[in-house]
């Protein structure tokens, strides 16, 4: 069997039988198609030439390029279920990345803002809402729901109107792997979502591409004359031929969708790349270091959570996390920063 239609099977495999997001099976067969082209530069074209060699070299070429430890721990992981799943088929007499091994991934403290830092920001984005600008109002709605729900962006991006119950404060979403959970969020969200229904969702249903306070158009289209970039409904070629675009529930941006609960130009579904343009122009001049997206919030909520008392459980509950050692990243944060305070405001430290 050739390598290219191997993996698109197993794409298909990974997105229907497990049920995996759209993410994950985009990520495995990028992994797969690089190795794919490394293959073929060393005239292996088919799955019966995927040798022990030829996947430690394929590492081993990531790691000289510089690749990050993370990086090649995931291409490892790739190629293991890739040859697996192809063993398991019977498409391979025996699993040839059985002894393939990498390095651990080395695990860094995610970007936490402090409290301060994070009622300036909500202070600015309620300052620009009071000006009536549904960009604006809906901005606010969107970073205090991402900060009270500690919500992954794909979750946000794909909420409905009816998954937000505003009697009992709670928000239904629909995370990895397909599972649904509800999770609670505060009154001043609550406050920031009703206005955003009332005034600025029916202006963004009616009307055509409106700026914003991040200088995008809603739905993250860079001011006329910029360079274009992809759209948030964009998918790379694998995951189309794999069935697997968009949102494991169908919820893909950029489709026109009066369900939608946060909506873009031209009444479309706010996509994911549009979130992230508006928290990276928050977070730009803020101090600190790290990554400056959307799941800085969902760090920084989970850290709050710990900070103010909550039990591990229910923050794992709250983010779903399917296993209670990846929430315990969050105890670490809370650790250091006990840490750095105590070494600053100890006389004996």
């Amino acid at each position: 069997m050739h390598l290219d239609p191997a993996i698109d099977g197993f794409a298909r495999y990974l997105a229907t039988e497990r049920g995996f997001s759209a993410n994950t099976v985009r990520a495995y067969c990028a992994d797969l198609s690089g190795l794919a082209t490394f293959a073929e530069e060393r005239a292996v074209a088919t799955v019966d030439g995927l040798t022990l060699e030829l996947l430690r070299d394929w590492l081993w070429e990531g790691t000289q390029a510089g690749l990050a430890r993370a990086t090649i721990a995931r291409r490892s992981a790739s190629a293991r279920g890739f040859t697996a799943w192809l063993t398991r088929d019977g498409v391979l007499p025996s699993d040839p990345a059985v002894r393939l091994r990498s390095p651990k991934p080395g695990r860094t403290l995610p970007r936490v803002i402090n409290r301060t830092q994070m009622q300036e920001l909500l202070d600015r984005l309620e300052a620009a809402a009071s000006t009536g600008d549904s960009g604006a109002v809906r901005d606010l709605a969107i970073i205090e729901l991402l900060y009270a729900s500690a919500l992954r962006v794909s979750e946000l991006v794909g909420l409905d109107e009816g998954d937000v119950d505003l009697s009992r404060l709670t928000v239904r979403v629909t995370g990895k792997g397909d599972k649904q959970r509800v999770v609670p969020f505060g009154v001043p969200a609550r406050s920031a979502i009703v206005r955003y229904l009332q005034t600025a969702r029916p202006a963004l249903a009616s009307a055509g591409p409106a700026r914003t306070t991040s200088g995008t158009t809603p739905d993250g289209e860079a001011p006329a004359g910029a360079a274009p970039a992809a759209t948030a409904g964009t998918t790379t070629p694998e995951v189309t031929r794999a069935g697997a675009a968009g949102s494991p529930t169908g919820r893909r941006a950029g489709r026109v969708d009066p369900a939608a609960l946060f909506l873009g130009s031209q009444r479309q579904r706010l996509g994911v790349r549009a979130v992230y343009r508006l928290v990276a122009a928050l977070l730009e001049a803020m101090p600190g270091s790290g990554p400056a997206g959307p799941h800085a919030l969902r760090h920084t909520a989970a850290t709050h959570l710990l900070d103010g008392g909550a039990d591990l459980r229910a923050v794992q509950e709250m983010l779903g996390h399917a296993s209670l050692g990846t929430t315990q990243i969050y105890t670490h944060v809370s650790a250091e920063r006990l840490q750095q305070s105590y070494r600053l405001a100890h006389p004996r430290a």
